[in-house]
């Protein structure tokens, strides 16, 4: 089961959640919000992967994350869902 990163206080992270229940898709939603165990391993997924290059650079968090059952991750969760349901 694929788990997100992000927070509920992020219209990204609803609008992604809400594609991923339509698609019928299962997910663990890790929330900053409500734990520091879910901020600092999100922090350590995005300070170690070159995904999150051009989202640090331009300022930004890099949330939605999703990472896959094969640690594979996506900050695209359209492509993601795309790919799902393929």
């Amino acid at each position: 089961m694929p788990k997100i990163y992000g927070s509920m206080l992020c219209p990204d992270c609803v609008q992604c959640c809400e594609e991923l229940t339509a698609a019928g898709i299962s997910y663990e939603f890790c929330d900053f919000a409500d734990s520091l165990v879910n901020l600092k391993t999100f922090l350590s997924i995005r300070d170690k992967n070159e995904v999150f290059d051009s989202v640090k650079d331009a300022g930004r968090i890099g949330i939605p994350c999703i990472v896959d059952e094969k640690g594979s991750i996506s900050l695209n969760w359209s492509s993601y869902v795309g790919q799902a349901e393929a």
